[in-house]
């Protein structure tokens, strides 16, 4: 199983990024996706969630208005449209695949997680 997350980079404040997550292996069709973000020295922090039909999303209140979750179940993929970044944005950003099919926001409510890709925000 693996999930490819990619479309990091070097961005200014107030830029926009679109980092996408390709799955492979099985199947998350019926399983919740979700974006968390890592800083070095601090625990990984949940960004978004997606439940399983993509009816239903939750955010962490930092990035509420700014960040969109979206998924393509036909293509196996999950996106995280990031507006209107900040300096505070800058983490490695990991995809990851729940248990659950509802929105899930804990790192132990994740069975499977991508290699993350980095964003860094200029100020």
């Amino acid at each position: 199983v693996q999930l490819q997350a990619s479309g990091g980079g070097l961005v200014q404040a107030g830029d926009s990024l679109r980092l996408s997550c390709e799955t492979s292996g099985r199947s998350f069709e019926m399983n919740a996706m979700g974006w968390f973000r890592q800083v070095p020295g601090k625990e990984r922090e949940f960004v978004a969630s997606i439940s399983w039909g993509g009816s239903s999303t939750h955010y962490a209140d930092s990035v509420k208005e700014r960040f969109t979750i979206s998924r393509d179940n036909a293509k196996s993929m999950v996106f995280l449209q990031m507006n209107s970044l900040k300096p505070e944005d800058t983490a490695v950003y990991y995809c990851a695949g729940a248990r659950s099919g509802w929105v899930t926001t804990t790192v132990p409510g994740y069975e499977w997680w991508g290699q993350g890709t980095q964003v860094t925000v200029s100020s």
